[in-house]
């Protein structure tokens, strides 16, 4: 069982209001964050997770590597979306963290999210990569979204340059009806390395195959009740969004229905 410290960038920039992931890029991104922070701590007692963004007014640290799931959920909320992506500011602060560990004895990775146009040329990238992979920190990347500008070049090149014993990924999921999060589950990004899937990632893959489960998730609130929470949590915030949304576009469908009324009235 791996003893792991984990940053997790997130991309907040502009580009995460597109639709062309559901429901939108941000939000999916969001729920895949969510699922692999209580893998990683489902997985191991032990292990910490950080998160921190890359855009906005700058990169910006949400809360350290902490073990405290309720915590690392509970930063997610309320974040702002705007600017451009940092991506080589967002890894070295990440890298800074790791470095800042209690526990030295965890191994140490980054998991990038980049939804965005990457605007540094491969050589910075790769520069980045050696010093990650000098200082022993493992990188995985998930790149969605734009694939303009020789992004996915860039990263594999980033990649590369860090890669170790194949103990750094990347995932390339396109656009499309597709969950993030639900490409994600059977990727060694989410189910970690040698380790054939955690319990969580297990249980997190058959309800999202439909699969049926004695307990909500595949979770055992009894186990897990920490766990369980936050899963039901975040399945009733996902549902108020989308009857909120449902409420919002019948509301405009009958408001152009009254201005189509009423014109009509008018001739």
């Amino acid at each position: 069982m791996v003893l792991e410290a984990t940053m997790i960038c997130i991309d907040n920039s502009e580009w995460m209001r597109n639709g062309d992931y559901s429901p939108n890029r941000f939000q999916a991104q969001a729920d895949a964050v969510n699922l692999i922070c209580g893998a990683k701590t489902q997985s191991n007692p032990e292990n910490t997770v950080g998160v921190l963004t890359m855009a906005g007014k700058g990169v910006r640290v949400l809360v350290t590597p902490t073990s405290d799931l309720g915590k690392i959920l509970h930063c997610m909320h309320g974040l702002e979306v705007g600017g451009e992506m940092n991506l080589a500011a967002g890894i070295q602060i990440a890298q800074l963290a790791l470095k800042h560990r209690q526990n030295k004895k965890q191994q140490q990775r980054i998991i990038v999210f980049a939804g965005s146009p990457v605007k540094y040329d491969k050589k910075i990238l790769e520069a980045i990569g050696k010093k990650l992979k000098k200082n022993s920190v493992a990188l995985d990347i998930v790149d969605f979204g734009e694939e303009d500008s020789g992004k996915p070049e860039k990263l594999e090149a980033l990649l590369t340059a860090v890669n170790n014993n194949d103990s750094s990924h990347i995932v390339h999921v396109p656009s499309g009806p597709n969950v993030l999060s639900d490409v994600l589950i059977s990727t060694p990004i989410f189910t970690g390395d040698g380790e054939g899937g955690t319990g969580f990632a297990a249980a997190a893959a058959a309800a999202a195959a439909g699969g049926g489960s004695a307990y909500d998730f595949g979770v055992d609130p009894n186990l897990d009740p920490e766990l369980a929470l936050a899963l039901r949590v975040s399945m009733e915030e996902e549902r108020a969004r989308q009857e909120a949304a449902a409420k919002r576009a019948a509301e405009e469908a009958s408001k152009e229905g009254d201005s189509h009324q009423a014109r009509r009235m008018q001739l």
